[in-house]
C-alpha cells in the first residue's frame, strides 16, 4: 500500500504548491486538511484551487457543507479516513495538506472523548455574556477550570463557551477530560512541515495573499453569500479569518483601509498559532 503523506504548515508558507507538486510526481491526491475550504461558496476567501487544478489532481474535503452548518473535528478525522482508504485502495498517494492543525490532531491522535453541546446550556451562556460579558465568564471559568483558563484569552468567546458549557453539564473541567484519546493507527506515514525561517518574508507573503484575496472579489464573495444564505456573524464560517473582518466592513463598522489592515493582522495571528502547534 503507498504510504500516507502528512503536510503541515503556516498559512501562505506554500503547502498547496507543495502538495500539487508531490500529487502530480507522484500520482497521488490530495486531502484538504483545512476548516474554512469544507465550506461552499467560501472560495476566495480560502484560497481554494481553481476547477483545472481540481480537475487535474482530484481534492477530497472541500466544498462538504453550506457555511450555515458546523464541521466538527470528528467529522473531519471520520471523513479524511475514509478518503485516505479510497484512494490508498486504488493504489494512489493521499497527500494530507493543510494548516489547521487541531485536524490533524484529530487524525493522527484522536479526540478527547467530550460530551455533545447542548444548545440550552450554551443559550444560557450566551445570554449570561451579552450581560455580564465575556471577561466575566472567563472570570469564572479561572475559579471552575483554571488549567483551561489560563491559556484563553477573556474575549476567546467560542471556546470559553465551551469549558464552561463541559464543566456545567458534566461537573468536570473540560482540562480533566482532555487528553483521554484513542484511535487506530494510519499505518506507514511520511510527515512533512513547512516552517519558514524568515517570519518577514512570511508576513510579506501574508500581506500579497490577502490583497489578492481582496482584488479577486472577496468582500463581493461575502456579500453574495449573505444574499444566499442565512448566516450570521458568530456562525462558526463566518468566524474565519477574512470573512470575519468583511463581515464587518459590510456592516459599516470598519473602512476599507482597516478591513485590510485587520485581515492582515488576524492572518498573521492564525499564523502564529500554526507555528505553536507545529
Amino acid at each position: 500500500m503507498p504510504p500516507i503523506v502528512l503536510l503541515m504548515g503556516p498559512t501562505a508558507s506554500g503547502k498547496s504548491a507543495l502538495a500539487l507538486a508531490l500529487a502530480e510526481a507522484f500520482g497521488g491526491e490530495i486531502v484538504s486538511v483545512d476548516s474554512a475550504q469544507v465550506y461552499r461558496g467560501m472560495d476566495v476567501g480560502t484560497a481554494k484551487p481553481d476547477a483545472a487544478t481540481r480537475a487535474n489532481v482530484p481534492h477530497h474535503l472541500i466544498d462538504v457543507v453550506d457555511p450555515t452548518q458546523s464541521y466538527s473535528a470528528a467529522r473531519f478525522a471520520a471523513d479524511a479516513r475514509a478518503a485516505i482508504a479510497d484512494i490508498r485502495a486504488r493504489g494512489r498517494l493521499p497527500v494530507v495538506a493543510g494548516g489547521t492543525m487541531l485536524y490533524f490532531r484529530a487524525l493522527t491522535e484522536g479526540l478527547s472523548d467530550l460530551p455533545a453541546a447542548d444548545p440550552g446550556v450554551r443559550a444560557e451562556i450566551d445570554a449570561e455574556a451579552a450581560l455580564r460579558g465575556w471577561p466575566a465568564l472567563h472570570a469564572e471559568l479561572a475559579r471552575l477550570d483554571p488549567a483551561t483558563a489560563a491559556r484563553l484569552a477573556p474575549t476567546d468567546s467560542q471556546r470559553i463557551q465551551r469549558a464552561l458549557e463541559v464543566v456545567r453539564a458534566t461537573g468536570t473541567p473540560l482540562s480533566a477530560l482532555q487528553g483521554r484519546r484513542s484511535t487506530a493507527p494510519l499505518g506507514d506515514v511520511v510527515s512533512l512541515a513547512l516552517v519558514p525561517g524568515d517570519r518577514a518574508r512570511l508576513h510579506e507573503a501574508i500581506a500579497r495573499r490577502f490583497d489578492a484575496m481582496l482584488a479577486a472579489g472577496l468582500v463581493e464573495e461575502l456579500a453574495a453569500l449573505r444574499g444566499r444564505f442565512a448566516l450570521r456573524a458568530d456562525l462558526p464560517s463566518m468566524r474565519c479569518v477574512g470573512y470575519r473582518q468583511a463581515w464587518r466592513f459590510l456592516d459599516g463598522e470598519i473602512a476599507r483601509g482597516e478591513l485590510r489592515a485587520t485581515g492582515i493582522a488576524a492572518t498573521r495571528q492564525l499564523a502564529k498559532r500554526q507555528f505553536t502547534w507545529l
